[in-house]
């Protein structure tokens, strides 16, 4: 019984660990996003800890080589887990607000003050294997044999850490329950060792675990962020959700909260903001009076349909395919931002593999699948435009929303130089007010003063409409088309090193906040 709890141990540890590393991700994504950089400061620093406990482990293990002071490591290193989320809310509260305005000192002060509350759980967690494997050698000539099980144990508890948070627990429990499942699973086991070796030692610890529950129940009670309006909070296998409410208007926000996803009136169809702007797309190309100028639209990054419902009511019942990957988006979508459509197909899908799935041909893709400030890498380059290439009519359109800086327009030079590869025309036009710009590339050959004749004509035909004043906002903030040699492949896309270049020489220059939507 002793070397089969001791190899159970192990491997709860291990899954302790790595579910430890899962959840901080998203512990942290809510506040800092879910970026390479913040993944590889997350990954590295924890690698740092379990390397520390790796040393501590084997000192520790050959001066008290005793299985109670085993399952005392454990019994710690569970509980000091489980009081993560409740010791990091407030500091991520007050991180919250550092990144709404972008104070670039608080915001990595409070990233490294949450990873350090990790030192203590993993570097005890990282004790677990070399002390095990002190504990259960006792013959030199089978020290190689035993080795090889504890790590392939530990191992094998780490595969079952990187899935179960992420396609289970973080979606059915949230953040601060995985945490404390992960912890108690981990404790459980060390009470059990406890109570076989060292009663007395065992009722002591059983405190823990009573400690444990209250903090983790008065934690989970509490929303994460308390911003004004908030109707909904919840999270997803992809995101950290927000509803925020102002007047008879809703905004969808997701993970840090530093842009505006989808947005929904039942009194304003316009929003002002990028949404609009892809109204313009089939413009780009001559359009004979009376005439519908998109047949089907496929949307990559549906969010909570604001670019379907304007699509809708202005083109009327048009068949709409939206791809979004989250499956909690839609149905905050469709509780919050009425995003019951009947001619809208809402796809649970990432937006390039659904579009490759694809049966359809499409008058106008569009893509909207910020991480703010960053797209993914794969709807930015030369196979992916490519494909969407293959998906368009004739005279279909492509439109790409695409952030910058006032003096820094890398990105969409980029983006540009990568398009051009593929489509006959691009267009650049800035959305006024924001850090974006929309993109539009063309199957044909096309001239700006397309779109400028057909806004004129709009404007006569349709005078006050929508769709006449987007025209009109669209022709009047067109922009020369840059020239650009960069082009992004599957093979080489530093989208991430280009943002964050931008983002970090504007917060040394503006110490101001880059946010692609703001609340209006």
């Amino acid at each position: 019984m002793g070397s089969r709890l001791l190899h159970i141990a192990v491997f709860v540890a291990g899954f302790t660990t790595l579910g430890l590393e899962m959840a901080a991700s998203r512990l942290l994504g809510s506040v800092f996003g879910t970026t390479n950089l913040v993944w590889a400061n997350i990954i590295g620093l924890i690698l740092l800890y379990l390397t520390a406990g790796y040393f501590l482990g084997g000192r520790w293990a050959d001066r008290s080589p005793h299985l109670t002071t085993f399952y005392r490591i454990l019994a710690w290193g569970a509980f000091s887990a489980g009081l993560v989320p409740a010791v990091a809310r407030p500091v991520l509260r007050f991180a919250s607000e550092a990144v709404a305005r972008l104070d670039a000192a608080v915001m990595a002060g409070s990233f490294l003050s949450v990873l350090v509350l990790f030192v203590v759980p993993i570097t005890l967690l990282g004790c677990v294997s070399p002390f095990a494997i002190r504990l259960a050698i006792d013959d030199r000539q089978h020290a190689g044999r035993v080795s090889g099980r504890v790590y392939a144990l530990s191992t094998l508890g780490s595969i079952l850490g990187v899935f179960l948070p992420v396609l289970l627990l973080i979606p059915w429990l949230g953040t601060a329950l995985t945490f404390l499942v992960l912890s108690m699973a981990l404790l459980l086991v060390a009470l059990i060792g406890l109570f076989r070796f060292d009663r007395q030692a065992a009722w002591r610890f059983s405190l823990l675990l009573v400690i444990l529950l209250v903090v983790s129940w008065l934690s989970a009670v509490q929303p994460l962020k308390q911003a004004p309006g908030q109707v909904y909070e919840g999270e997803s296998g992809y995101n950290y959700i927000q509803v925020i409410e102002q007047g008879q208007a809703r905004y969808l926000l997701l993970n840090e909260g530093q842009a505006i996803h989808s947005v929904y009136s039942p009194n304003q169809l316009a929003t002002y903001g990028t949404w609009d702007y892809f109204l313009a797309a089939p413009y780009f190309n001559p359009v004979p009076a009376g005439e519908v100028p998109v047949e089907r639209l496929g949307i990559v990054g549906l969010a909570a349909g604001t670019i379907a419902k304007q699509y809708t009511q202005v083109f009327g019942s048009i068949p709409i395919d939206g791809w979004e990957i989250d499956p909690e988006i839609i149905e905050v979508g469709r509780q919050y931002f009425a995003m019951t459509e009947p001619n809208l197909d809402a796809i649970v899908a990432d937006g390039r593999l659904g579009l490759e799935r694809s049966q359809h041909v499409y008058s106008v893709i569009a893509i909207d699948a910020y991480r703010p400030p960053y797209i993914p890498w794969h709807l930015t380059t030369v196979e992916f435009f490519s494909l969407v290439h293959e998906r368009l009519a004739g005279n279909g359109v492509l439109v790409i929303n695409v952030g910058r800086t006032p003096d820094d327009r890398r990105l969409i030079e980029a983006m540009v130089g990568t398009l051009s590869q593929v489509f006959a025309s691009i267009h650049v036009v800035d959305v006024p007010n924001t850090f974006n710009s929309m993109v539009y590339a063309s199957v044909q050959p096309t001239q700006a003063d397309d779109l400028r004749f057909n806004a004129d004509r709009l404007a006569q035909a349709q005078p006050g409409s929508l769709l006449a004043d987007v025209l009109q906002r669209a022709a009047s903030n067109l922009q020369p088309t840059p020239d650009s040699s960069v082009v992004f492949t599957d093979d080489h896309a530093p989208v991430e090193q280009l943002v964050n270049s931008i983002v970090i020489n504007y917060m040394l220059e503006n110490s101001l906040s880059i946010v692609p939507e703001a609340l209006p």
